[in-house]
C-alpha cells in the first residue's frame, strides 16, 4: 500500500509539474497540429494535445532529396485550416506535458474555442484515442466521418501513424521533425525487419537494447559483415 502511495504521488507530482495554462502569440504553423508561438520573448513550439493531423511535405536542398518528404493526403489542407484559426492570434495554451522533442502538449483555445476540437470537427485530423480518454473528440470524429468532412471525404483515408511507418521510419535521411513519432515500440532485433530498420531504432531512436556489446552495430545476425 505504502509504494502505491508513494508512486500516486510521484505521478500527480509529475503531471502538475507539466501542467500549466499561458497566453501566447502564434507565429508560425508547421502542420495540422504543431504551431510555434511567442510566449513573452521566449519561443515555444506546441504539438496539440490528442489529435494527429495528415502530415505535410518538407522540401530539402532546392526541394530535392536527401531532405525532402511527399506529403500526405490532406496535409497541405489541415496545415492551412489550423493557420487560418491561429496565425499571428493570441491563444490561450493548456499544457499537458513536455514530449520527448522538447514540444509543449497542449490544448489551444483562441476566441474562447477549442482549436483541437475544431481540427477534428472540421475533418482536419484524428483524434488519437489510444492515447486518451476525451469522449468529446470521439464524438466529434464520428460526426465529421459521417459527414464526410475533410480527410473523411476520401474513400479509405490512412491515419498518419500509419502513414508515418510507410514514409517516414524507414527513411533515416529525413530530419528529425519528419520523424516525430516513428520510432513506435519496438526494443528487440527479433522485431526488425532489415538492417536498414535495425540502424534507424538504434541510431535515430536511441533503442540501445539493439546493439548488446556496444560496437555502433546492431542485431549483428542483420547487420553483421557477411563472412
Amino acid at each position: 500500500m505504502k509504494i502505491w502511495l508513494v508512486a500516486l504521488w510521484l505521478l500527480c507530482t509529475f503531471s502538475a509539474a507539466h501542467a500549466e495554462e499561458f497566453n501566447a502569440k502564434v507565429i508560425a504553423v508547421m502542420d495540422g497540429d504543431t504551431v510555434l508561438a511567442l510566449r513573452g520573448t521566449q519561443k515555444v513550439k506546441i504539438r496539440l494535445a490528442n489529435i494527429d493531423a495528415p502530415e505535410v511535405g518538407h522540401a530539402g536542398m532546392g526541394g530535392q532529396p536527401p531532405n525532402s518528404q511527399k506529403g500526405q493526403d490532406f496535409g497541405s489542407e489541415s496545415r492551412q485550416a489550423l493557420l487560418n484559426m491561429v496565425l499571428k492570434k493570441q491563444v490561450r495554451v493548456n499544457s499537458r506535458a513536455t514530449d520527448d522533442y522538447g514540444r509543449v502538449v497542449a490544448e489551444l483555445k483562441v476566441d474562447g474555442r477549442s482549436v483541437n476540437e475544431e481540427q477534428v470537427r472540421r475533418g482536419m485530423a484524428w483524434q488519437h484515442s489510444h492515447f486518451h480518454s476525451d469522449k468529446m473528440l470521439v464524438t466529434l470524429q464520428g460526426e465529421a466521418r459521417a459527414a464526410r468532412r475533410g480527410l473523411w471525404a476520401q474513400a479509405s483515408p490512412t491515419p498518419p501513424w500509419e502513414w508515418r511507418k510507410i514514409h517516414v521510419a524507414m527513411n533515416p535521411l529525413l530530419p528529425v521533425a519528419a520523424r516525430d513519432d516513428a520510432c513506435g515500440s519496438k526494443h528487440r532485433c527479433a522485431q526488425m525487419r532489415s538492417c536498414d530498420e535495425a540502424r534507424f531504432f538504434l541510431s535515430r531512436c536511441g533503442v540501445k537494447s539493439l546493439d548488446s556489446n556496444g560496437d555502433g552495430v546492431p542485431c549483428e545476425n542483420l547487420c553483421a559483415p557477411k563472412q
